[in-house]
């Protein structure tokens, strides 16, 4: 049974994520320290002392989640011996540029410079306090739809994230939002709770920075990856350079097909995910999509063992 290899989006972020893997490899060093050089500015400290606030804004969090990733992947790679030969490789959101950096779309100083620039125009996109976010637990995607649609006189509010069959999370004005909580509170939704983000990702007030982000594409050289994507916006396997700059283009204000993403990796064969960087939110997403799928978080070099067993069972 194949494998995939999966990265998380933002809000994986936290202080000091990473230190162990600097401690005991040279490889995530060089990586830590090739980034700070492409941002001309100490992202590995903020990563590693905070203040949390800093790590948190939009900016710094998009590159800091790609650049621990990525450290990772390359120390299991090159210093660690492990041989990654996913079948596809997919990520959430922030999470998919990571996987072309992984895949050999960007190099990782473009990967993180142009996230920094994507980071830095979704923040500037929308005034703070006017956007918002919210999961919604427990309404199937038409209830949700419907509910948006209702709401739209409003303000902007629509589907951002299909992340599983049970949650989904909408973007938009703050006030349509918060209405569309009190709605979804009445037609039984289990939980309708405000995320704690600096702007509403993933819809149409966005679309500005689209805009934006295409012409900095222009910027770096891509190439075609070394194993397919799957993704985000078409939950389909993409491998032409044209295609994912127009994917990327749209995923910045259309919605993350995350749950339709993960059956389409289950139908390629794979039943096993290995998610790596921040956090493990990615693996219980497709444990709740997949039934009976096998799942890895690889966060700490504790949990390397782990992987090693996994992948061996795999091949």
């Amino acid at each position: 049974m194949a494998y995939s290899v999966i990265f998380p989006g933002q809000g994986s972020q936290e202080v000091g994520m990473g230190k162990e893997f600097l401690d005991k490899f040279g490889v995530a060093r060089e990586v830590f320290d090739l980034v700070d050089e492409s941002l001309g500015y100490k992202l590995s400290k903020i990563i590693l002392e905070g203040p949390e606030e800093e790590l948190k804004k939009t900016e710094n969090a998009q590159p800091a989640i790609m650049t621990l990733s990525i450290a990772i992947f390359e120390t299991l790679r090159k210093e660690m011996g492990i041989k990654l030969e996913p079948k596809c490789v997919a990520g959430h959101s922030l999470g998919e540029y990571t996987a072309l950096v992984a895949a050999g779309t960007l190099t990782l100083g473009d990967g993180v410079r142009l996230v920094h620039v994507r980071g830095k125009l979704m923040q500037e996109a929308v005034p703070l306090g006017r956007g918002a976010m919210a999961a919604i637990l427990g309404l199937d995607k038409e209830t949700i739809n419907d509910i948006c649609k209702d709401i739209s006189s409003v303000g902007v509010c629509e589907a951002a994230n299909y992340n599983d069959p049970g949650q989904i999370v909408i973007s938009g004005e703050k006030e349509a939002i918060e209405k569309a909580i009190k709605i979804a509170k009445e037609r039984g939704a289990r939980r309708a709770i405000l995320l704690k983000v600096s702007a509403p990702f993933h819809c149409s007030l966005m679309k500005p920075v689209a805009e934006k982000l295409r012409k900095e594409f222009e910027k770096y050289t891509w190439l075609s990856p070394k194993w397919p994507l799957v993704a985000n916006v078409s939950a389909e396997t993409e491998d032409d350079v044209e295609k994912i700059q127009d994917s990327l283009y749209k995923q910045t204000f259309m919605p993350v097909l995350w749950s339709a993403s993960v059956k389409k990796m289950a139908e390629m064969g794979v039943n096993s995910f290995v998610e790596i960087g921040p956090g493990a939110v990615l693996s219980g997403l497709v444990k709740r999509t997949i039934k009976g799928a096998k799942t890895v978080a690889i966060r700490t070099p504790d949990d390397v063992p782990m992987l090693k067993e996994f992948i061996s069972l795999e091949e």
